[in-house]
């Protein structure tokens, strides 16, 4: 079985591809110049592993929240992918990625990513069993209504919206842990990791169905005059 799957939606560019069992990684801080390398740098790593986008059983995106640029841009591109050869897609939240760099933990894990305009994309998480659980919906909330959720909880907060809001979080937190930025980019094992278990569980699409995860909707609906 083998799986390429990408996640666009913040500043990095974040490939992995899975051959038979053996994960491969590739993360690259990309920044406005998504549209121009993304084609190119999954054909690049492709071919590294001596297989062709043919080979590709099942393909991966991460959905956001994020980027609406980013999102568009891989969603696109591996529903271009999975379509021309009739492959199944795998949706993953790029929240849920991010949230899996924190490691095995029996804390709260929060993430955190700059929404802009004053806003935190987050979503809360637990380890049970072994296995990272999602505890919240994907939120868009200001500082405000952030500190408000998470007040009692002495949460493990990671992302990159504590460049902004980290030192707020954690004065009005109690108890709240703060990993510091190199934590913060999403990872492609993590990713992979991810999809993995969906494929297990069958839980993967046709490429019409998998749809980014806009919390800003009015920002996101085509005006018609």
């Amino acid at each position: 079985m083998k799986i390429l799957g990408i996640d666009t939606t913040t500043k990095f560019l974040c490939l992995g591809v899975d051959v038979d069992g053996k994960s491969y990684e590739y993360n690259l801080e990309v920044g406005r110049h998504l549209s121009e390398l993304l084609a190119p740098t999954i054909q690049r790593v492709v071919s590294a592993l001596g297989l062709k986008i043919a080979d590709i059983d099942y393909f991966a995106c991460g959905l956001g929240p994020g980027s609406f640029t980013g999102m568009r841009i891989g969603a696109a591109t591996i529903k271009g992918l999975s379509i021309v050869r009739n492959k199944p897609v795998v949706g993953i939240s790029s929240l849920d990625i991010l949230a899996k760099n924190a490691g095995l933990t029996n804390r709260l894990i929060v993430t955190a990513l700059d929404a802009r305009r004053g806003l935190i994309y987050c979503s809360a998480y637990k380890y049970e069993k072994g296995l990272l659980k999602r505890k919240s919906g994907y939120l868009l909330l200001n500082l405000e209504e952030f500190l408000k959720k998470f007040s009692a909880t002495k949460p493990l907060v990671l992302g990159d919206a504590l460049s902004l809001y980290g030192d707020k979080i954690l004065s009005r937190i109690k108890g709240a842990t703060l990993l510091d930025k190199d934590y913060w980019p999403l990872k492609a094992h993590n990713l992979m990791d991810a999809v993995l278990i969906k494929i297990k569980s069958k839980q993967f699409y046709f490429a019409s169905q998998v749809k980014p995860i806009y919390l800003y909707p009015k920002e996101c609906q085509i005006k018609t005059k």
